[in-house]
């Protein structure tokens, strides 16, 4: 491609809205325009790096077993009625009328087209195992797009789904897109890790993220560096410290004035914040048939740790939670800064799992300026739910090796789930065994984001340049540059052969042949980010051929006109050699 007739435009400075280097360098370098919040254009340069990630993805799924198809954007609202989705999930999911009246969706993942497809076309055991992929648009009305790629409303995704007769068999293709993940990623040249996760919507048994970490992610990790564990922190687990036990004093209610914090009672006090009880309200939508009800939880934890809302809603099954306000707290009975389940009645009680194993904790009185010495479960308030609720924290022990756990900030680029057979019983996908029994399809779920796995890519790979993209998925392989020069007339045939050689040779090249300055040209190199740079110009002709450079290295050497293309080869099977190496096996750990 020449750069005269390329459909892009670099920018010297990105718009003021860009913070994250990622954003800022695609923006700058011609990868991507905005059209609204969280909604992008991908530009020629972008377009041909997203279609070598989904060459990868292809191979690797193939690999495994999977059969490509492609499936709607657009779904009628009946299948996610019939699994319930439609009830569950809140402004997230685009809904819209078609002109019949219809309800109809956006389609934000394709569990139930899966399903939907399965009911109509498997019936017997000897039609499974079966895996199928797609790479399809989806939509999701996030109310916080961000950090240009890494969140966004609309989106293109790789999703499969592997389809079962046991549990055995979803076994080996969650193991398998597991290890099939890893190579995605690092072929793309992205390092990562897989963390036990939340199952979120999508519900099932068991969830892994795929995460990069970096500085920019918005989710929180939790890591062992002894033993391995690795957790998000939704759903991350650690080793209480419990107190010695102890004989169950008599309450006493003392003033406390000025002490609606946990810090200012355990100072006031001259106590340790494990001696008290902390009182957290919340408001719980709980969906109930095709309504959506709203609980009042009051939620205990210890004082010195903090409640993990992704734990207590799913505790308590709410599809969302919000504060409670003080008029809907005072309306309980209760007083803000000095609330406790004594006496209470109203709301829906739920205590950590430590609360049980901790005696004599000072709580509220329910009284402005009092609190009560002495509280113990079970004696003095009882729960409908006791559960861990306690969110974990960077120097927390290991729930494995009683090792301090480190937290990290991440990026999840890919997700794989044990759906189960959830889908399939509520949509009817069964087949029948060898002796003519029905049984449910046991179904698994696996994603990855295009854009966001290509900003993240940008986010590794860059210098204070630009771009520095790995050969895997570089949009071209050589960026040609041409310094015509005063007095070199015969510059461009050189150029312009040797860019018609590098094509004929199967070498994607990108040839700048406009009429720029040298800085501007190779300021615009940088920027882009091809792995490596050829120069045509007067002083290299002069040396004896052309210039070459390679994006990742200061050096630059010159390479006579007749050795370029072997060279080149040679460059580029070095460069793929270091991202084959870092291809290997690894270990699936579901604790």
């Amino acid at each position: 491609m020449r750069m005269s007739q390329l459909f892009s435009q670099t920018l010297r400075e990105a718009p003021a809205e860009a913070e994250i280097a990622s954003h800022q360098l695609l923006l700058r370098a011609g990868y991507i325009r905005q059209l609204a919040a969280g909604i992008f254009s991908y530009l020629p340069l972008a377009r041909r790096t997203m279609n070598k990630i989904e060459a990868i993805i292809r191979q690797e799924m193939e690999a495994i077993g999977g059969q490509e198809i492609t499936m709607p954007v657009v779904h009628p609202a009946d299948i996610w009625k019939e699994t319930r989705r439609w009830y569950k999930i809140d402004a997230e999911m685009a809904r819209f009328q078609d002109r019949s009246g219809r309800d109809m969706v956006l389609a934000m993942t394709h569990e139930e087209v899966v399903a939907d497809l399965v009911r109509r076309q498997v019936h017997s055991y000897r039609q499974l195992p079966q895996m199928l992929f797609h790479i399809q648009t989806k939509f999701r009305d996030d109310p916080r797009p961000r950090a240009g790629l890494i969140r966004v409303r609309e989106f293109t995704m790789k999703d499969s789904y592997s389809l079962d007769t046991d549990w055995d068999g979803l076994d080996r293709q969650y193991r398998a897109h597991h290890q099939a993940y890893f190579n995605v990623f690092k072929r793309c040249g992205l390092p990562v890790i897989a963390v036990k996760a939340d199952v979120g919507m999508m519900g099932g048994s068991l969830a892994h993220e795929f995460m990069y970490l970096t500085d920019i992610g918005e989710d929180t990790l939790l890591i062992c560096n002894s033993c391995g564990f690795s957790a998000n922190r939704q759903v991350a687990t650690f080793r209480k410290a419990l107190p010695d036990e102890e004989t169950p004093r008599a309450t006493k209610k003392v003033a406390t004035p000025a002490c609606k914090s946990i810090e200012d009672l355990a100072n006031f006090l001259d106590i340790p914040k494990s001696r008290t009880a902390k009182a957290v309200f919340l408001v719980a939508n709980i969906p109930d048939g095709e309504t959506k009800l709203e609980h009042l939880i009051f939620a205990v934890i210890r004082g010195d740790m903090e409640v993990n809302e992704t734990k207590l809603a799913n505790a308590v099954k709410a599809q969302a939670l919000r504060p409670a306000t003080e008029a809907e707290i005072r309306l309980l009975g209760a007083v803000p800064g000095y609330a406790s389940p004594v006496g209470l009645k109203g709301a829906l009680v739920i205590v950590d799992d430590a609360i049980p194993h901790s005696p004599n904790l000072v709580a509220g009185a329910n009284e402005e300026g009092y609190h009560l010495l002495n509280t113990n479960y079970g004696r003095d308030y009882q729960a409908e739910i006791i559960a861990d609720i306690a969110a974990a924290q960077d120097g927390d022990l290991c729930p494995r090796c009683s090792q301090p756990l480190r937290g990290v900030r991440g990026v999840e680029v890919g997700n794989i789930f044990k759906l189960g057979t959830h889908f399939s019983e509520s949509m009817g996908c069964t087949y029948l065994d060898a002796d003519g029994q029905t049984h449910p399809v046991v179904m698994g779920s696996y994603g990855i984001g295009i854009g966001r796995l290509m900003a993240c890519i940008a986010e590794q790979h860059h210098d204070e340049y630009g771009l520095v993209w790995p050969v895997s998925v570089a949009p071209y392989l050589v960026h040609l540059v041409l310094l015509a020069g005063k007095g070199s007339a015969e510059n461009p045939n050189i150029a312009t052969r040797l860019y018609t050689d590098l094509q004929s040779a199967g070498i994607d090249t990108l040839y700048d042949d406009r009429s720029e300055s040298p800085g501007v040209k190779f300021n615009d190199a940088d920027l882009i980010g091809l792995p490596l740079r050829l120069t045509v110009s007067e002083r290299a002709l002069k040396a004896g051929g052309v210039e070459l450079k390679r994006r990742d290295l200061a050096e630059r050497e010159v390479v006579p006109l007749d050795q370029v293309i072997p060279r080149l080869r040679t460059e580029f099977a070095e460069l793929q050699s270091q991202i084959d190496q870092s291809v290997v096996l690894t270990e699936l750990s579901e604790t």
